[in-house]
């Protein structure tokens, strides 16, 4: 191991080609995560804007987290992160797919859900945001938007393009 921490860890690892010949090849190896294309009544997607550290500038997401609580299902975990982050909760979920973000050099897989049937969390229930989602912005879009944000380049977190595609094609 090059590196582990509590979120992910870093391996260089052997391989051998069809040849014989072997190489190292460095793999980043974070735990799970999960993501939701929530939709509203109106066809309006949840998305969230978020500083991101790695790439230094602003980010526009669909809400989305690691599975860092022990023994949580996905379905679960991304409930949570959906009420956490954006003060929403869904009654109706559907797994939309599993998704390898740089399968180059990264094991992640994010598991990618659609919610509907949604309502705000109770003021009292609500989670005091930390760390990048302090100043997290949220805005309900109108999917066709949604859709040109993609190809217009003003989204490009493979996560929320993925899951925003998705949701459009149906």
């Amino acid at each position: 191991v090059g590196f582990a921490n509590e979120y992910l860890k870093v391996t260089v690892d052997a391989i051998t080609d069809p040849s014989g010949a072997e190489h190292s090849r460095v793999v980043v190896r974070p735990r799970g995560a999960v993501g939701v294309a929530a939709l509203d009544e109106a066809g309006r997607i949840l998305l969230v804007q978020q500083f991101r550290h790695a790439v230094q500038r602003q980010s526009i997401e669909i809400p989305a987290g690691i599975l860092d609580v022990k023994g949580e299902s996905k379905q679960a975990a991304i409930a949570r992160e959906l009420a956490e982050e954006a003060d929403v909760v869904a009654s109706t979920w559907q797994h939309l797919f599993t998704l390898n973000t740089t399968p180059g050099f990264c094991s992640e897989e994010i598991d990618l859900f659609l919610a509907r049937d949604l309502e705000p969390v109770a003021l009292a229930d609500r989670v005091p945001r930390e760390a990048e989602e302090a100043h997290m912005q949220h805005w309900w879009v109108p999917l066709e938007k949604a859709v040109d944000a993609v190809f217009s380049g003003k989204i490009t977190d493979a996560k929320t393009m993925a899951a925003i595609l998705a949701v459009a094609r149906d």
